[in-house]
């Protein structure tokens, strides 16, 4: 009778086991589930943008006149160390772009910028100044060094898209 009662315990945990996995198969295919990622909010950056530009040492950069297909999604300007502007967007494809700028060490401040984009030797005019390609494996970027700060533009679009925000870019 003994040997009778283990067998039987076990026999019922391994019915019971199935039993849940079934519910819970059930429960997985009846309930909605959605696996895709929230849209991105638009931010309004106008706050941050004149908040940086009384505070920093600088020409804050920001774009005019892109179209309403470029979303802003995230901003901020931090003062403490260095003054560091940033400003993401989400392109019309759907790619990342963002306008980095600091008072940082050049070096130091490019790499993290670029998330390790390399220098190229290709150089290209935009307006009124020259801009150096960056390439990397997650990030390309285009770098402006003037005196007192560092503009990068950066992420994971097109040379074509870093351009079209480069060349929106108005500082002041």
């Amino acid at each position: 009778m003994a040997g009778m009662k283990g067998k039987q315990s076990v026999r019922d945990m391994v019915l019971s086991l199935g039993l849940i996995g079934i519910v819970a198969g059930v429960i997985y295919v009846f309930i909605p589930h959605d696996e895709s990622e929230p849209p991105l909010k638009r931010v309004d950056y106008r706050v941050e943008l004149l908040t940086a530009r009384r505070a920093a040492t600088y020409p804050v950069a920001a774009p005019e006149g892109l179209s309403k297909e470029w979303k802003a999604t995230s901003v901020r300007f931090e003062g403490d160390n260095f003054d560091a502007w940033h400003l993401g967007f989400h392109d019309p494809d759907g790619e990342y772009v963002a306008v980095e700028q600091s008072t940082q060490k050049p070096s130091t401040f490019i790499e993290e910028a670029g998330q390790g984009a390399e220098e190229t030797d290709v150089t290209q005019r935009i307006g009124e100044r020259t801009w150096t390609r960056y390439e990397g494996q997650k990030y390309d970027a285009l770098v402006l060094r003037e005196k007192g700060s560092t503009t990068v533009v950066t992420g994971t679009a097109s040379f074509g898209q870093l351009t079209k925000l480069a060349e929106a870019l108005k500082m002041s």
